[in-house]
């Protein structure tokens, strides 16, 4: 078993990267100063991973399965995981995102026990038609809940007005329609495929040490006989379904969410796109652009404004969005602040001002173990290594930066969500 030690000399970090002999890859960041440690046992799949591939074909499973996988891996025939963690004095938790699905624990001791819980339940599927219905029925509840949640509602509605056919535009937990279809031989398929060791991952970070954690992956890890998995490049039309959704819920205030779409041709943008378009998004509409103090002082706006890069398999889109009396005049002065840009290009300050606040937040993550083992797992299902992201932008330039900008950020493939108030019905 080789270990491979990961070293950047001018944060002064490194973590080891190992290949285990049971398929899993493991990436340790020893922080011994530190009090706790984080750990992160994470999938590749999640909730645009709706086909499963059998010899070269893909066969369709129903949406949501990911995350309904995910509430059932916590329980056993005997006591469910978070019972074990509770006893060790762990905080635990489990998510499922769009493109994986990660079970995680913070302790400060106990690390070891800990750690053969996380591998064990998570190697240790148990389902029943019985304990699948039940489970039907609170997924069920939680998806007709978060149908009354703003910010949700409001990024969904944008990304089915974005995106015609990509699984991206489906709640992440399913449909109540969809999860019916879901039988325990459902997920035992979608278990055996996508919970492959070698389809996995394992960061962790903190003051935990290599060898705690050698011991117990040597000791409880089930060698596998697959591979990772592969996912279906799904090819989207550039423009969008349509240019304007709206929604009303019981809110205050109408919020808004305006997307622009981006016409990829290969199924994942590279880190130094990710970096030059996070530079963009905070010269155009950060908290210190004139956008944003303009917007603001108008009351077009409030504090809560925000931006993402929203990227991953098969989808990349620009987001703008927050609390709007206004929704329809902020898009407008969104959308003539991008063009403006588009047109005279960013300076050379705007540019080394974003690109400085940026480096200073990389370097700050490395105190927070929470952020290094999630970061860990970021990067490495990417195809990247931790340290790249840091790297690309201490050497990005502002022509690399105005090249991307001439790609994104395109009109004509925007679209805009928003929810109104009931009141006044």
């Amino acid at each position: 078993m080789k270990v491979n030690t990961i070293k950047n000399e001018k944060l002064g970090e490194s973590y080891y990267e190992i290949k285990h002999p049971s398929g899993l890859t493991i990436l340790v960041m020893c922080k011994p100063d530190y009090a706790c440690t984080h750990a992160v046992f994470a999938t590749k799949y999640g909730s645009i991973d709706t086909k499963i591939e059998e010899n070269g074909v893909y066969r369709e499973i129903p949406n949501g399965t990911a995350h309904f996988l995910e509430h059932k891996l916590f329980e056993s025939e005997d006591i469910d995981a978070f019972e074990r963690f509770a006893k060790t004095g762990a905080e635990a938790n489990a998510f499922t995102s769009f493109d994986r699905t990660a079970y995680i624990f913070t302790c400060s001791d106990n690390f070891r026990q800990n750690l053969e819980i996380l591998l064990d339940f998570v190697q240790s599927p148990y389902f029943t038609e019985e304990t699948v219905k039940k489970e039907q029925g609170i997924i069920g509840q939680e998806i007709r809940m978060y149908k009354d949640v703003a910010g949700w509602e409001v990024m969904f509605n944008l990304l089915g007005a974005l995106y015609h056919e990509h699984p991206v535009k489906v709640d992440i937990a399913g449909t109540v329609e969809s999860i019916a279809e879901i039988t325990a031989e459902t997920l035992y398929g979608c278990y055996r495929n996508f919970y492959d060791l070698n389809n996995m991952l394992l960061a962790v970070a903190g003051s935990a040490t290599l060898e705690d954690v050698l011991e117990v992956a040597d000791r409880v890890l089930k060698k596998a006989g697959g591979k990772p998995a592969n996912r279906e490049f799904i090819r989207e039309p550039a423009t969008p379904v349509c240019r304007y959704i709206e929604e009303k819920l019981p809110v205050n205030v109408p919020r808004f969410m305006l997307g622009f779409k981006e016409d990829i041709k290969t199924p994942e943008r590279s880190l130094k796109e990710t970096v030059c378009v996070e530079i963009i998004h905070d010269v155009i509409a950060g908290k210190s652009s004139p956008l944003y103090k303009r917007m603001l002082e108008e009351g077009l706006i409030n504090t809560g404004f925000s931006n993402e890069y929203f990227t991953g398999f098969g989808f990349a889109c620009s987001f703008f969005g927050g609390d709007s009396n206004n929704p329809g005049k902020a898009a407008e002065e969104i959308r003539a602040e991008v063009q403006k840009f588009k047109q005279r290009g960013i300076g050379e300050k705007e540019f080394e001002r974003a690109r400085r606040k940026l480096y200073g937040r990389l370097v700050m993550m490395y105190d927070d173990v929470e952020e290094i083992a999630q970061n860990l797992v970021d990067a490495y299902l990417n195809g990247d290594g931790l340290f790249e992201e840091i790297e690309i932008c201490a050497g990005l330039t502002v022509d690399d930066v105005n090249e991307n900008l001439k790609e994104v950020l395109c009109d004509d493939n925007s679209a805009l969500s928003v929810i109104m108030p009931l009141k006044g019905e």
